[in-house]
């Protein structure tokens, strides 16, 4: 059951993410992928079978302790937005803010149920399931928005990184997108310590969640 929940709630993160990014595109002047149907929460038009289904298994079973997947990149066109630059940072950090929009609406729920158990009981166990699905939103959703934020391409922190860089480097660091996943498996195996930049932000973050959530005990 844990697995399945786990799983549901990091499908529901990505395809929000990618949704978001398609969304924004869309109020910056690029229909792009409104017209290819992105902008849906049926998620079969946005799973990838290596970063939506693979890659979180395998990661699930590895005992890494770290799970990340992703979804079919939006397909955009920068040349329609209305503001090239600016388009093109608020298109690749929508999926960042919505993440972290879904952490914080996760926490808000839990905190709610908290106070229902509190107040009426457990309903033989009945809330459970629902806490579990909520705790992992609450760290699912963070891990997604802090390692999107990584400048490592095709991340969307990428994005911002490219715009800071001279027009010449800029090319070459985009171009380096075709070898980024690979790049960040290579760390997360080889270098697991790495990725404790990432952590920390989101354990922090998880802890001023449970902080609140406390309070409504």
């Amino acid at each position: 059951m844990d697995a399945i929940l786990l799983i549901t709630v990091l499908l529901f993160s990505i395809v929000v993410h990618e949704v978001a990014h398609a969304w924004q595109a869309r109020r910056e002047g690029d229909d792009t992928a409104d017209k290819l149907g992105r902008i849906t929460l049926n998620p079969l038009p946005h799973l990838d079978l290596m970063g939506s289904l693979i890659v979180p298994v395998a990661l699930y079973f590895s005992g890494t302790g770290f799970l990340f997947g992703w979804a079919k990149p939006v397909p955009v066109n920068p040349a329609n937005y209305r503001e090239y630059v600016a388009g093109d940072i608020r298109v690749s950090l929508a999926g960042i803010v919505s993440n972290l929009g879904l952490a914080l609406i996760a926490t808000v729920l839990t905190a709610i149920l908290v106070k229902i158990q509190g107040t009426f009981g457990s309903f033989g166990g009945a809330l459970e399931p629902a806490f579990i699905a909520l705790n992992y939103s609450i760290f699912i959703n963070l891990i997604l928005a802090f390692f999107n934020l990584i400048p490592i391409p095709p991340l969307d922190g990428s994005h911002v990184m490219a715009h800071l860089l001279p027009e010449h480097l800029a090319m070459r660091y985009r171009h380096f997108g075709q070898y980024g996943v690979l790049a960040l498996m290579g760390i997360m195996y080889f270098v697991p310590g790495a990725f404790s930049v990432v952590l920390w932000p989101v354990l922090r973050l998880q802890g001023l969640a449970d902080w609140f959530i406390r309070l409504w005990i």
